[in-house]
């Protein structure tokens, strides 16, 4: 998305969406809509042009409650012990912790600025935000717990998006969608290491096993770059769906899918051949981010522009149920889903 886009978008959802500033006001319109939720187990999906949650019953499949967040919640991650989800509240400057397994609010994190994607690096020691409208990557100590402290917010232009980190803690790659390049940022220092140019509207990124390779999805483009971190250069490029987006270990060892928004498709790429292997399409519009539950057979889709979610079997590789939730759907989380296998988190 170019930088005007983004900033129109940002403006309407910020005039439309409603602001809640703290989760006694959240947590009494969610008891009221839903009083049995504590019961629950529920599939949390981020409505982003609308700021609330949709909690999908994981037995029944159907709309079961939606809960207010702040604005323009675009995605998640649970903190490492798996006691809550954090919900990145971009345009509110905050982060909204919920019950990972039934969305209920735990608490909120005021003065988090421009939080659009969030992860914990594999050692647990830095939690590390992407401000996007701000042009920064800010990076965080992790006390346990939920408390962080800011430790350097490092200028990072332009439009940092998506995250990746090394298995050893020491680096988080960030991909920069408006200048085509990723840049790799060294942890312990908060400094940038290097960047290099990949492509148009560089978004997901994936380390293949061993950290051998980087994949990256193009968005502005149709393919998934292989990049040799270590030396900084493009080995290969593979041919998928137009805007190329986010990855989901199929977590065997060997497979990655790859969401393409405006193909409406999603690729299984064999992450030792770097080649595309098969192709999940009959999709909705705009196909984006992907949860793989636990035995491996279900595959969960937001489809970010059609205002639904989507299931498929991944033995037949067929959309079978699709329910509707709010208004550009983008991450989605839920509790008994598989590991994932790559350092990069959830």
């Amino acid at each position: 998305m170019r930088t005007n886009e983004f900033r129109r978008t940002a403006a309407r959802f910020a005039k439309k969406a409603a602001v809640f500033a703290g989760s006694a006001l959240v947590g009494a319109a969610l008891t009221t809509a839903m009083p049995s939720l504590a019961h629950a187990n529920n599939i949390i999906v981020l409505n982003s042009g609308e700021a609330t949650l949709s909690l999908i019953d994981d037995k029944t499949h159907e709309l079961v409650g939606t809960v207010p967040t702040g604005k323009e919640p675009h995605h998640l991650f649970p903190t490492p012990d798996n006691s809550s989800l954090i919900v990145a509240n971009s345009v509110s400057n905050n982060l909204l912790f919920v019950d990972p397994k039934t969305g209920k609010p735990q608490r909120w994190i005021e003065n988090i600025e421009d939080p659009y994607q969030l992860g914990f690096s594999p050692d647990n020691k830095w939690f590390v935000t992407t401000g996007l409208r701000l042009d920064r990557l800010d990076i965080y100590h992790y006390g346990g717990a939920g408390n962080i402290t800011l430790a350097r917010r490092l200028p990072l232009s332009a439009m940092p998006s998506h995250l990746a980190f090394t298995k050893d803690s020491n680096i988080v790659f960030v991909s920069l969608q408006v200048s085509g390049e990723i840049a790799a940022v060294d942890l312990p220092t908060q400094k940038v290491l290097w960047k290099m140019k990949v492509g148009p509207a560089p978004a997901g990124m994936w380390l293949t096993p061993g950290e051998k390779y980087l994949l990256v999805g193009m968005t502005g483009a149709d393919y998934v770059a292989v990049v040799d971190w270590r030396n900084q250069k493009i080995v290969k490029t593979i041919q998928v769906g137009k805007a190329a987006h986010n990855f989901r270990s199929l977590v065997d060892g060997r497979h990655v899918l790859v969401s393409s928004r405006v193909s409406n498709v999603i690729s299984i790429i064999d992450e030792e051949s770097l080649e595309k292997v098969g192709e999940i399409n009959g999709l909705m519009p705009g196909p984006d981010d992907m949860e793989l539950s636990a035995d491996k057979r279900w595959l969960w889709v937001t489809f970010r522009f059609a205002k639904h979610i989507g299931l498929i079997d991944m033995q037949t590789k067929k959309l079978v149920k699709t329910i509707p939730v709010g208004r550009s759907p983008h991450g989605i989380y839920f509790y008994d889903r598989a590991p994932v296998m790559s350092p990069n988190g959830a």
